[in-house]
């Protein structure tokens, strides 16, 4: 078993290369690019949305609130005339990317945390660099390789985002196995 406590430079470290990695993948590569898309007509959506004045949150059209009304024959006729909607309303005015930034990051260290507890549980001080490199690629592939798929599942979003979302992964788990490879206590 590796302590947690001798992990701290590969945890922080590829914290820090995810970071920049997901910058550079979500800010120059044109590979997100699709992953929304443009209301047909945006004007008349937003004219007709915003005296609503919908408060930040998540929300969904038609809505019910019990089983039972979803076995109602007025909500069925609701999902047959559309538009069935799953919406994030955020805050108006400008988007503040620095607390997102900060957000981001305190997930990729608390990730790089997990990656390191449970591969360190698994993998003594000295191993090879190789376990360390298939220990760790797993676990942190399962943390952001696999982590939109659900949304496909139970909210729509689309499969091809997940996917580009699962390659993202398999970038985000080779910088983090490289990580803790080359740092990985010698015993």
């Amino acid at each position: 078993m590796t302590p947690l406590a001798t992990l701290w430079l590969p945890i922080v470290l590829s914290a820090v290369f995810l970071f920049f990695a997901s910058a550079i993948i979500h800010m120059v590569m044109p590979w997100h690019k699709s992953d929304f898309a443009r209301l047909p007509d945006e004007e008349a959506f937003r004219r007709a949305v915003a005296p609503m004045q919908i408060p930040p949150g998540d929300y969904v059209a038609p809505h019910c609130l019990t089983s039972a009304d979803m076995k109602s024959p007025e909500y069925a006729a609701k999902l047959e005339e559309g538009p069935v909607l799953l919406m994030t309303v955020r805050p108006t005015g400008p988007i503040r990317m620095g607390p997102m930034f900060l957000s981001w990051m305190a997930f990729l260290l608390v990730a790089s945390t997990f990656v390191g507890w449970i591969a360190g549980a698994a993998v003594p001080p000295g191993a090879e660099t190789r376990y360390v490199w298939h220990f760790t690629a797993a676990i942190a592939f399962v943390i952001y390789g696999l982590a939109t798929w659900p949304a496909v599942i139970w909210y729509g979003r689309k499969a091809s985002s997940a996917f580009k979302d699962s390659v993202d992964g398999v970038i985000y788990a080779v910088i983090t196995a490289v990580t803790f490879g080359w740092l990985w206590p010698v015993g």
